[in-house]
């Protein structure tokens, strides 16, 4: 073919001249796989689109698109397996952190009872040596306990002043309650009308007061304690629903057990030398009426001067 030949695009219907194949414009263009065979040439424009499609193509078949990988999903077996391990480590785990906040209460009751023996040693320096009363006066405001005035009136109703007490110029503010005596229970009966004091003097050294300086040995004589007790003649407690209660004193006598050994199957002393002691319940003597209040006798050897 040396003259132009007229041709008519079989795409877009366009007319165009078309040369010999060796000097024609689309020889220039890769041949194509797309055309149909047996067609007519392609007008120049639709030619140049081919072409492009044509590239792409090849492309994607050279370098086809990686798929995009999803996250395997655990098995039924795989979930069992976490789940027995997380129980495992919980059950090694739990003990150790119930372990931890008993150690952390009984710490607190063992400070709050040092603030005690510590008031009352400066009591007992500026006094020559006596000790405080455990009960003092009851006047019409109230009864003076060691610790502050109860007021009159009925139990769970009654007004409280620590101030009063004999101890309380000493500490410059009232002492902490000891953490692990449980307030929240529905067993807990106050004795006024907001808890007082949760720990017990030591009643032989009370009355008749003693001489401090008299001591042979101060390290063996338990000055406070934790203490509870057990309730069943007064309202709401009875002997069916028997209830435990604050208790501030401490002593061997009666059938009251009034230590309470709530720290681990132990009870916090404090000592007059100012040591603090962790004491076991004397055996046989628990409190069956509240067994799980942990209240029975402390040893007498600690008791008594």
């Amino acid at each position: 073919m040396t003259e132009a030949e007229q041709k008519t695009c079989p795409r877009c219907g366009a007319r165009f001249p078309c040369c010999a194949p060796n000097a024609c414009w689309c020889a220039d263009f890769p041949p194509l796989a797309a055309v149909q065979a047996e067609s007519d040439c392609l007008c120049s424009e639709c030619l140049g689109q081919a072409a492009a499609r044509e590239r792409d193509r090849s492309r994607s078949e050279q370098n086809p698109p990686s798929k995009k990988s999803r996250p395997r999903a655990f098995t039924l077996i795989e979930l069992l397996v976490s789940i027995a391990v997380i129980a495992v480590l919980a059950a090694l785990i739990l003990p150790a952190l119930t372990l931890g906040q008993m150690s952390a209460k009984s710490a607190k009751c063992g400070s709050n009872l040092r603030q005690f023996v510590v008031a009352a040693q400066m009591y007992w320096d500026d006094n020559g040596g006596e000790t405080f009363p455990y009960v003092g006066p009851t006047t019409a405001a109230g009864t003076y306990y060691w610790f502050g005035l109860i007021g009159v009136g009925a139990e769970e109703t009654r007004a409280f002043d620590p101030t009063t007490g004999p101890l309380y110029p000493y500490l410059g503010a009232g002492v902490d309650f000891c953490p692990a005596f449980n307030y929240s229970s529905a067993q807990f009966k106050l004795k006024a009308g907001r808890p007082t004091c949760d720990y017990g003097y030591n009643r032989y050294i009370s009355t008749p007061p003693l001489n401090m300086s008299d001591l042979a040995a101060p390290a063996n004589l338990a000055v406070l304690a934790d203490s509870a007790q057990v309730n069943t003649f007064e309202a709401p407690a009875s002997i069916k629903n028997p209830m435990f209660e604050e208790w501030y004193y401490i002593d061997n006598e009666g059938d009251q057990p009034n230590g309470q050994f709530r720290h681990q199957q132990r009870a916090n002393a404090v000592f007059a030398d100012g040591h603090l002691g962790v004491e076991q319940m004397v055996p046989g003597t628990l409190d069956g009426r509240l067994p799980g209040l942990l209240i029975g006798w402390l040893r007498p050897a600690i008791l008594r001067p």
